[in-house]
């Protein structure tokens, strides 16, 4: 069996390539591999190992999936191109933000070389090829054990040494800002003033806060330990987290950085306009009805949402106006044939947006199943990149929260996004000058004004409102 140097490039049809290197070594068996972060989509630069599915001397086969992978759009597989053993994993499941080209795991043909590995601890990374190193118990140890005795007696004598300074200057570490009235109660009562978180101007403690502090048992109004650290740390500076109460510092997955990262570049350099609608929805309810009562007749059937017509009234109004179906390209506009339409999934890990592929050509049934099956894979974290990549236009609804009306952030290189709101009941006035109770929803469309004029967007919304209220208009 052979192991081939592969790249890491992403391939048209986004499957996932490896990136493996041949290593070679006197101390290793004739021939390894080291199988490194693969870039898994076109923008991918870094990723993270979600998870291990195989463990050390584990054999696998081509096509098994070694690990998940989570790259900058979602949480991808990454499959083993060849046959061989598992011999070692350099890169701990739950780490992110690793380079791609970095080792990751370690391939050996043969089942005996695999301990060969028990000590490795993986290549010098980028393209160098001269084998790995390992941990032994010789005078590298002797050396590391030295240096851990010289960091620990640095620390200690670093501690002593301002532990004595904090008795000299502990004076002015701690200095507290307090009212004339509020020091007099705090020693009337015997209070350690410097405890008291003060709420007055500058962090100054006043006398309601000594008096609230007593009265609470010492318990009310305190400084957390952080606070009085930071205070004795950063003498004569003002410090604004004494306004705050206490936090957590929550980490943040790869998927938030990046959605984080792009939404401000596009509000930033996008100039944004918006168009909001109110639609009629008793046709769409009632269809709706229709052709849901007709498919619980049907075994596994499922049921039609408003979300479906949402996005077919989109990709209809997409091919109707083809000015919003476009992207701005600098020196031209790039218009689309076809409407691939993205719709905005909310996951544990962040917001997902999966691409409904060529939403024009299907009907309702067909946009029902898509969009079920892509948002259960994004839940799951199954999303492949092929899922994720490209789309020409965005949906985002948040009717399911009882959002009325909001205005979604254009994601960039599509012109035009589409927020939806609840449908909701409304009194409105018939041709005849009658009154009678109607569903109501809001759409606002987000442009980007380098691509769409004013006019292409309001043009788009209209034939959106037309296609929502006659659906038998969006058969033709």
């Amino acid at each position: 069996m052979r192991f081939d140097v592969r790249s890491s490039s992403f391939h048209q049809n986004h499957r996932p390539n490896l990136c493996l290197r041949r290593q070679y070594s006197s101390d290793l068996p004739s021939s390894f591999q080291e199988i490194t972060m693969p870039a898994l989509s076109p923008t991918m630069t870094k990723g993270g190992v979600t998870s291990w599915l195989v463990s050390e001397g584990q054999k696998v086969s081509a096509g098994d999936v070694l690990a998940e992978i989570q790259t900058d759009k979602a949480t991808m597989e990454m499959e083993s191109m060849e046959d061989g053993f598992v011999a070692k994993i350099l890169i701990e499941a739950g780490r992110e933000d690793i380079d791609v080209g970095t080792p990751l795991l370690v391939m050996v043909e043969d089942e005996k070389d695999v301990a060969s590995f028990k000590e490795y601890v993986g290549g010098k990374g980028g393209g160098d090829d001269s084998g790995g190193s390992f941990n032994d118990s010789g005078s590298e140890a002797e050396e590391t054990r030295k240096e851990e005795e010289r960091v620990a007696a640095s620390a200690s004598a670093s501690t002593s040494s301002s532990s004595s300074s904090f008795a000299t200057r502990g004076a002015n570490e701690t200095r507290v800002f307090i009212s004339p009235l509020a020091r007099k109660t705090a020693l009337e009562k015997g209070v350690d003033y410097t405890k008291i978180r003060g709420r007055g101007p500058n962090g100054r403690v006043t006398n309601l806060d000594v008096l609230e502090y007593v009265a609470s048992g010492g318990v009310a109004n305190v400084k957390s330990s952080a606070q009085q650290q930071q205070q004795q740390q950063s003498a004569g500076e003002f410090d604004a987290s004494i306004y705050f109460p206490e936090y957590e510092e929550v980490p943040v997955s790869t998927i938030k950085k990046i959605t984080a990262k792009r939404l401000t570049e596009s509000k930033q350099t996008v100039p944004h306009f918006y168009l909001t609608v109110d639609v009629n929805m008793d046709a769409v309810n009632a269809t709706r009805a229709r052709m849901n009562a007709l498919l619980e007749k049907e075994k596994d059937a499922k049921k039609i949402s408003v979300n479906d017509f949402v996005v077919k009234a989109s990709a209809a109004a997409l091919r109707a106006v083809p000015e919003v179906n476009s992207s701005w390209m600098e020196t031209h506009v790039r218009r689309y044939k076809l409407a691939d339409v993205c719709v905005a999934v909310q996951t544990d890990k962040g917001l997902m947006v999966p691409v409904v592929r060529s939403a024009c050509c299907l009907g309702l049934r067909g946009i029902s199943s898509e969009v079920k099956s892509l948002a259960e894979k994004a839940k799951m974290g199954k999303l492949q990149g092929k899922d994720v990549s490209g789309g020409t236009f965005t949906v985002s609804n948040l009717g399911m929260f009882g959002i009325k009306h909001f205005a979604a952030i254009v994601n960039p290189p599509q012109a035009g996004i589409l927020a939806v709101g609840g449908t909701r009941k409304e009194i409105v006035k018939t041709k005849e000058g009658m009154y009678k109770e109607t569903n109501v929803m809001s759409a606002t469309l987000s442009c980007d004004h380098r691509a769409v004029d004013g006019a292409d967007g309001a043009k788009w919304l209209g034939a959106f409102k037309s296609y929502m209220e006659d659906p038998s208009t969006m058969l033709l």
